[in-house]
């Protein structure tokens, strides 16, 4: 094996992890040497090594082991291990300890170093632990771990750490300065700091650096950085020595021997502050904290030559602080640091052996009364509180530790530490002998009663109870009970499930007290499943098996019977067959007479049981006889049977009718939901076509057989009759009546109607029918038919009666069927014309002023009433209306008057005349046309002052016949011309503007408005008003006007284009010019206007022509001429129009125009005639 390799110490020298301690020996008993010093990382005893050590010699995964190692004080070492990886999947898991417990990976750092290498041709993986600059307390037993997955294997190894030679020890100054900031608690252990789970504390080892000197070399602001490095916390007092030092650098006057810089003393002791004055004579003071200090017994002072001498007597932690000492002008000071004695453990704790359930207490003794102290538990630290089951009780120097109601649990080494010393001992904890005083016994129980299990054991513990191996758990009906030594199961209503073996076991001991419970129930047939009297229906030729629930513990023999027979459980078309939860009665192909009473009995050792079961066997009933059709509609019928000779033993619940057409084979089902009665009325059939019905009977069991067709029979019938007669008009020789359609016409259609009319003397007598109406009780004979062929409108003239006639109307529809039933009119008709005096009924909206815009479309509809048609005249402002501006349409009903663009001089009072024989009627209508107003006549600024500027104008002269609603009010800037609006809806001819700019110059203008919005333009002012400043007048200076105006110009030229028939074509064109230029678009020189063709646009000084659909007659020469003040300006281009599909086929396919042109000239000249 190798022996661990050392590393170069040319690492930085800082203090590792420290490792866990291990667990101290025990003392010997009565020994009286001081105590051991406690030192971290102690070996085990050399039997639990030799024990490990053996325990370890089978290797199940590693192939190298570390070995033990010994090195010196500050030098590496390191540590390797090593695992074969040919049967794993994947790497290993490895961990390093210190000791048992003390897993080294947390402690990894530049001091303590985990690594692992793989190599892939030998397929092996080493583990290597570095321990850089080691020290003694590294010294201890170690222990590496490997696992893969179920595999686990362990290796034990050794550290020595040896001293160097030739160290001379240092003064320890950074223990010397780290105490607490309390002076009282100065000399006490903060064991939360020093005691971890199992590890204790060391004293710090001495610095390898001299602090003082790095202090004295370093800045001020690398104070506190020096002291975090090397664990300085009274950094305070090591400033003030190192100022103290600083100035004994410089010779003193009066003293020539100063302090020390710190003193140290243990609590109770002596210490001697000496310094040596350079002049004997000078006055010597002493000073603690600033407050001089006076001779007593405590502190005594003594002259030996030029020495100045002071003792503190029984040193306490109240003298820790600064003292000073001062002769003359000058002083010195030092530290004084006072420190407790360890407290010693002067009894030992002694091996104890208890009972479970017993109170232990384990007991030692210390050197100081009420001493801090801490009890451990198998090294784990015993933490103490109000559920804690460890109490401690403190008698001066005496300590307690109590254990109530100990258990096995308790069982360990327990042990004490102070300060100074520690003490173990071991504690045994045994169960007492168990008696049985009460065994459980063998129950048996009937169902539903208790269930009480009850044993009595000698000691009082808790145990378990199982049942069949299981374990029980508690509900509402299974208890628990244990009072004292005695343990009960309580099972209330017992069910079958609880019988089986129950076991009770004590904790802690493996005693068990077994029981065997039995539970029985007297038989029972449980017929919940059937009816109230216990009946079973089943259809003939079905097989019956009807399975009876029993119950019964021990399970109970069934017996099956029938009229005093029993019914064997062998084979037969009636056979039993038994169960243990059931007995079942079994039927093949069950016939009617197997209908009757069957008897079932059950028998077990806990009683007997009957019941009596009724089976009835049923089956379809007989089909009816064939179907009777008693009446026929246009689509309906009317039919009736009789019900089946034979129900088939269970009462008919309804019927099912088929209906198909006498040609077909297809029988359709009319009904889904059952027919109680005898009679059904089929419906939706068409008419003119044969049908069949038949019915089938149907019942619990199932559907009968159809019953025979009826005799085929074909559904027609005649329309119902027409509607709404009414008198459409009356003259002196004709009457002209109108009616509606029948409601209900059927498939046979309508051929037309028959109008009859007879004198009013023929009647012989009236009546009046279920509406309401007159009907007439005439024969045939007295109605006279009006209508020589079938009328197909609804509407006809009765020509040729004589004058002051009455005579009484009636319509009737006809079809195929027939004729309908007829249409009375319910009153005698006068044949005498009748006047009806003229009626206007002007609609709501028109009876207020009608108000449209210019432009919109006016389109009027008065209705008005009168007979004979009546005479209408139209005038506007009480003169004709010119019908080539305003068109007007009469109806017998109506007069509609209509306007397609409304002009303002539309606006008027339009007069309607209505006149009937010498009745006249009159209405009138106003009709306002409204537009934009115009501008402002004059706007004039009336006066400037301050920030504000005062307007006035006059109305527009156009009001665009409209009330003026308001004004908008405008302001710009002379330098930017912006307008900006300041006031709108303003409703008075003078107004003020307030909040304008000083040093500005302001146009303002204003905008008048009605209902139809703002005027096209603003008057503005010619004047400008100029804010100026107070106190300097400011004279603008006199700038010309620039002309803006030009001639028109067209900056883009039309271009001579081509356009395909039928589709939009469009010329452009860009013109400026200043004032806005007219635009004017000439075909051929001929101005273009009002033509629907074509549509002009000019948007932007773009000029537009588009020309819809264009045929080959609009090809042509067009012209743009626009016109100002200053000019007239033209231009011109060629449109050629394209025909014909070719063309347009061609062109899509990406030919070019000109190779088209020639194509298609070469066509025509191929073929001159057109063919």
């Amino acid at each position: 094996m190798p022996e661990p390799t050392k590393k170069e110490e040319n690492e930085a020298p800082a203090p590792p992890p420290p490792p866990p301690p291990e667990e101290q020996s025990k003392e010997k008993e009565g020994g009286s040497a001081p105590p051991k010093e406690w030192s971290l990382g102690e070996s085990p005893a050399p039997e639990e090594q030799d024990k490990q050590n053996s325990n370890t010699t089978q290797s199940v995964l590693f192939v190298e082991k570390p070995q033990n190692g010994t090195v010196k004080v500050g030098e590496n070492i390191t540590f390797i291990a090593k695992v074969e990886a040919k049967d794993l999947l994947r790497k290993p898991t490895v961990k390093w300890f210190k000791g048992k417990w003390m897993d080294l990976a947390s402690k990894a750092g530049k001091h303590l170093q985990l690594k692992e290498t793989f190599e892939r041709q030998t397929r092996m993986y080493t583990f290597e632990m570095q321990i850089i600059q080691a020290k003694e307390n590294y010294a201890g037993n170690y222990r590496c771990e490997v696992s893969y997955k179920d595999k686990f294997d362990t290796c034990s190894f050794d550290l020595e750490v040896l001293e160097s030679t030739g160290t001379t020890p240092n003064i320890d100054i950074r223990s010397a300065f780290k105490r607490s900031e309390g002076q009282e608690d100065a000399g006490e252990l903060d064991f939360s700091g020093l005691l971890k789970r199992r590890e204790i504390k060391q004293q710090e080892e001495e610095p390898q650096i001299d602090v003082w000197e790095l202090l004295k070399n370093a800045k001020p602001s690398e104070y506190e950085k020096i002291a975090f490095q090397y664990g300085i916390t009274d950094l305070r007092g090591m400033l003030k020595r190192l100022k103290r030092m600083k100035r004994v650098e410089k010779k003193s006057a009066a003293f020539s021997k100063i302090l020390d810089p710190a003193y140290q003393v243990d609590k109770g002791g002596k210490v001697r502050f000496v310094v040596e004055l350079a002049d004997p004579k000078l006055e010597v003071k002493w000073f603690k904290n600033g407050q001089e200090i006076r001779p007593s017994t405590k502190y005594i002072f003594e002259h030996k030559g030029c020495q100045r001498i002071m003792f503190i007597n029984n040193c306490q932690m109240t003298d820790d602080s600064e003292y000073y000492v001062t002769a003359g002008d000058e002083k010195c000071s030092t530290e004084l640091f006072v420190r407790e004695p360890p407290v010693m453990v002067t009894k030992q704790l002694e091996d104890t052996k208890a009972y479970c359930g017993e109170r232990v207490e384990l007991e030692c003794e210390v050197s100081e009364d009420d001493a801090n102290v801490k009890w451990f538990k198998n090294g784990e630290e015993i933490i103490f509180g109000p559920k804690s089951r460890y109490r401690v009780k403190v008698e001066g120097k005496k300590h307690i530790l109590i254990i109530d109601g100990a258990t096995k649990a308790d069982t360990a080494e327990y042990s004490v530490m102070t300060t100074g010393g520690q003490s173990s001992a071991k504690l045994s904890v045994d169960l007492r002998p168990l008696k049985i005083l009460q065994p459980l016994t063998d129950l048996t129980v009937k169902l539903g009663n208790e269930i009480c299990l009850k044993c009595e054991i000698s000691e009082n513990i808790p145990g378990k109870w199982t049942k069949n191996g299981l374990p029980v758990q508690e509900s509402e009906r299974l208890k628990v009970v244990h009072k004292g030594k005695v343990h009960k199961l309580v099972i209330a209503n017992a069910l079958i499930e609880d019988e089986g073996e129950y076991v009770f076991t004590p904790d802690a001991y493996s005693v068990t007290l077994p029981a065997k419970v039995h539970v029985i129930d007297p038989p029972k047939i449980h017929l919940d499943g059937l009816d109230a009297d216990n009946t079973v229906t089943v259809i003939a030729g079905n097989k019956l098996r009807l399975e009876i629930p029993v119950s019964g513990e021990p399970p109970p023999k069934a017996l099956w019977s029938r009229a005093d027979k029993a019914i064997a459980e062998g084979g037969g078309r009636i056979r039993a067959e038994s169960y243990p939860d059931s007995s079942t009665l079994v039927i093949d192909i069950a016939e009617r007479e197997d209908s009757g009473v069957y008897n079932i009995n059950l028998k077990n050792e806990a009683g007997e049981a009957h019941a009596s079961i009724k089976i009835k066997v049923v089956d379809i009933p007989d089909p009816p006889l064939a179907p009777n059709v008693s009446d026929v509609g246009d689509d309906w019928c009317k039919m009736s049977w009789e019900p089946p000779a034979n129900d088939g033993g269970s009462p008919i619940l309804g019927y099912f009718i088929e209906r198909k057409k006498k040609q077909s084979s297809r029988w359709m089902r009319l009904n889904f939901d059952l027919i109680k009665e005898t009679t059904f009325e089929p419906k939706k059939m068409i008419e003119g076509v044969a049908y069949e019905v038949r019915i089938f009977a149907v019942n619990a069991v199932g559907i009968s057989k159809p019953s025979m067709p009826s005799k085929p029979f074909v559904p027609l019938a005649v329309t119902s009759p027409p509607t709404l007669l009414a008198i459409d008009s009356v003259t002196d020789t004709t009457v002209t009546m109108k009616w509606r359609p029948p409601d209900q016409i059927g498939a046979a259609g309508l051929d037309g109607y028959v109008l009859e009319y007879c004198f009013e003397g023929s009647t012989s007598a009236n009546q009046s029918d279920e509406k309401g109406e007159a009907a007439y009780d005439l024969s045939a004979e007295d109605w006279i038919q009006a209508n020589t062929d079938l009328i197909d409108k609804t509407k006809f003239t009765i020509t040729g009666l004589p004058t002051d006639a009455k005579i009484f109307v009636r319509v009737k529809a006809v079809n195929a069927a027939g004729a309908s039933e007829p249409k009375y009119y319910g009153q005698p008709i006068l044949v005498r014309e009748i006047i009806e005096p003229p009626k206007i009924r002007i609609p709501r909206h028109l009876k207020q002023t009608y108000i449209r815009r210019v432009g919109e479309a006016v389109n009027l509809v008065i209705p008005f009433q009168g007979k004979p048609r009546p005479e209408l005249i139209w005038k506007k402002d009480g003169v004709d209306i010119d019908k080539n501006q305003i068109n007007i349409r009469n109806s017998e009903t109506d007069t509609i008057i209509f306007i397609r663009k409304a002009e303002r001089s539309h606006s008027g009072k339009y007069d309607l005349q209505v006149k009937v024989d010498k009745y006249v009627e009159t209405a009138s209508i106003d009709i306002q046309i409204v537009d934009r107003p115009g501008p402002p006549q004059v706007v004039k600024i009336e006066d400037v002052w301050g920030e504000n500027a005062a307007l006035v104008w006059t109305p527009p002269k156009d009001d665009g016949n409209a009330p003026i609603t308001g004004y908008t009010i405008q302001k710009a800037d002379k330098k930017s011309m912006e307008w900006f609006t300041v006031i709108e809806h303003y409703h008075r001819t003078n107004a003020t503007i307030t909040e304008l700019v000083i040093g500005n110059e302001y146009y303002f203008r204003v905008f008048a408005e009605n209902m139809c919005g703002l005027s096209e333009e603003a008057t503005m002012t010619k004047e400008s008003a100029v804010i100026a400043k107070d106190g300097k007048v400011y004279k603008n200076p006199v700038y010309e006007d620039f002309d803006f105006t030009e001639a028109p110009m067209f900056t883009q030229p039309l271009v001579n284009t081509y356009a395909i028939a039928g589709y939009n074509a469009t010329l452009n064109c860009s013109v400026r010019g200043n004032p806005k230029p007219k635009i004017t678009w000439m075909k051929n020189k001929v101005a273009i206007v009002n033509d629907p063709r074509y549509r002009m646009f000019s948007n932007q000084g773009v000029c537009t022509l588009e020309i819809r659909k264009p045929s080959p007659y609009d090809g042509g020469t067009y012209c743009c001429k626009a016109v100002n003040d200053l000019g007239t300006v033209e231009i011109e281009c060629k449109l050629e129009v394209k025909g014909g599909l070719s063309f347009c086929r061609l062109l899509l396919q990406g030919v070019p125009p000109n190779i088209i042109d020639s194509y298609l000239r070469d066509l025509e000249s191929s073929n001159p005639e057109g063919n």
